[in-house]
């Protein structure tokens, strides 16, 4: 690797370092490193003490062909460097071997000797199942990388409920503060993202908390900062934007009287969104309350909105949000935190653009997990679960959500929204032959497969199932993960536990 900017500097250090034959396994001047376990039975440690510019890394393996690496740590200085570096990513109950490499900036490298930990078990109160089928092998391989579940339980269980797993479904990380991660996702220091109950965490891979903030908190820092909102809760995801700033989703209630249907007081539930710097200080919010009417409400009152999803779109700095309750995805003017909060296009049934095919089906219904795919111009290409809650048959009858119905059918769905002349289209589509009321999750994977997540099929014994099928005129799944004693709110492809590494 190339540290720049040293110059004369580093070529002495080089020669400082290795006056003599320096190469893979050789150093005048070797690390020290140290191997232990963490508080995580999954997890182990290296402390590594090095002299100079260098990136250090560790490689590990179920035998000495080790296989995967952690991502790299750079020292910067000309001097004894002390290093802390967690190696995860094991089965439990498993012997693994690694050794920690060093690259020195003078393009000299040193490689430690190989070592061996054991992982511990698995909490013995965790009873969640994980299945992985392939059933069509022959159609190629599966895209890299390791799963991450976001699981509800199932009631009076105490089986994981934040963990990633291998292809094959072992648990090889978990994270578990005791209730239900809302949501978990990787962070790109390798960190992980992890909102607890009203506590939004930032915890490292041994599960130690690096930082964190309290619902009561936040709303300290609203007051004084002069913002009048007052979220009661903090849910389903957190955007982490490119420059350090976080979109927080929370939602809040306001008393209402005598709403059309519903006499007397009725405490409307609405989402809110709170932006926060890198020191946490919130410096733009919105509210449904503003921008919305409060007597459009798909699911009835008081859960009026019911978002799940918050997207940044890079090319105008602006923000979508998926309001589930709404049947829409509503594109805010956020521009990189100096816009006005209004409301640029409404997406869905009703809303601003028409559909192609022109059939009201053809909408998403109580969708969940947009994600962007790219833009082009005027166009917006966006991938979406569409769980089907409420949508239409040829007569305008709508799925009641305790299905079943002929009207009741989930999808994995892709759609081109034109900005310009209003009109969305359905490019890819793909039914999975069931109905989930609730959740999901889709991503277009590099391999340009489409994975995505029936968080509970209805009617199913299985607790939820994940699908990476091919994007195609005729769909074929090519990897599948069923659960049972937890349902996948969200189950999504990573490359690996590091930022920058995809472990194959």
């Amino acid at each position: 690797m190339k540290m720049p900017g040293y110059g004369w500097l580093i070529a002495a250090l080089g020669i400082a370092l290795c006056s003599v034959g320096c190469g893979s396994g050789a150093s005048a001047a070797p690390a020290q490193t140290h191997l232990a376990a963490t508080n995580h039975p999954l997890v182990a440690q290296y402390s590594i003490s090095e002299y100079g510019p260098a990136g250090i890394w560790a490689e590990f393996g179920p035998d000495t062909n080790y296989g995967r690496e952690t991502s790299v740590i750079a020292t910067t200085e000309l001097k004894t460097n002390s290093v802390t570096l967690q190696v995860a990513g094991m089965k439990a109950s498993s012997t693994y071997h690694m050794r920690v490499h060093v690259d020195y900036a003078n393009g000299a490298s040193w490689v430690g000797q190989d070592e061996t930990f054991t992982t511990g078990a698995l909490p013995s109160t965790n009873h969640l199942g994980l299945t992985v089928t392939r059933p069509n092998p022959n159609l190629g391989v599966t895209q890299d990388g390791v799963e991450m579940l976001d699981l509800i339980t199932a009631p009076g269980t105490n089986n994981l409920e934040g963990v990633v797993t291998d292809l094959d479904g072992n648990i090889i990380w978990y994270y578990d503060p005791g209730v239900f991660p809302f949501p978990i996702k990787q962070l790109s220091n390798g960190h992980v993202l992890y909102t607890a109950g009203t506590d939004m965490q930032e915890v490292d891979l041994a599960g130690n908390i690096i930082r964190h903030m309290t619902l009561d908190s936040l709303n300290q820092k609203l007051q004084a900062a002069g913002f009048t909102i007052t979220p009661t809760g903090l849910h389903h995801d957190i955007l982490v934007l490119p420059n350090g700033h976080w979109i927080v989703l929370g939602q809040m209630s306001k008393t209402y009287t005598n709403l059309p249907g519903y006499p007397g007081d009725t405490d409307v539930l609405g989402d809110v969104l709170i932006d926060l710097d890198p020191d946490w200080n919130p410096v733009w919010t919105w509210s449904s309350f503003e921008h919305l009417d409060v007597n459009r409400h798909m699911f009835g009152l008081p859960d009026w909105t019911h978002s799940n999803a918050v997207i940044y779109t890079p090319n105008d700095g602006n923000i979508i949000v998926s309001m589930r309750n709404q049947s829409w995805l509503l594109k805010i003017d956020y521009a990189d935190g100096a816009g006005t909060g209004a409301v640029l296009w409404r997406l869905g049934i009703d809303g601003d653009f028409a559909i192609s095919p022109n059939d009201p089906a053809q909408w998403f219904y109580g969708q969940h997990y947009p994600n962007l795919i790219g833009t082009d111009g005027s166009q917006v290409t966006l991938a979406i679960f569409d769980d089907g809650d409420l949508r239409p048959d040829s007569g305008g009858i709508g799925c009641p959500v305790t299905g079943p119905y002929p009207a009741c059918y989930s999808r994995a769905v892709i759609v081109q929204a034109d900005e310009a002349v209003k009109v969305a289209t359905v490019q890819w589509q793909y039914l999975p032959q069931y109905y989930t009321l609730w959740g999901g999750s889709i991503g277009i994977l590099d391999n340009g497969d489409v994975e995505f997540d029936g968080s509970q099929p209805f009617g199913s014994t299985i607790g939820s199932r994940i699908l990476e099928v091919t994007q195609t005129d005729n769909p074929q799944v090519v990897w599948q993960m069923d659960t049972s004693g937890a349902s996948a709110y969200r189950g999504f492809r990573i490359p690996s536990l590091y930022p920058g590494v995809v472990w194959h």
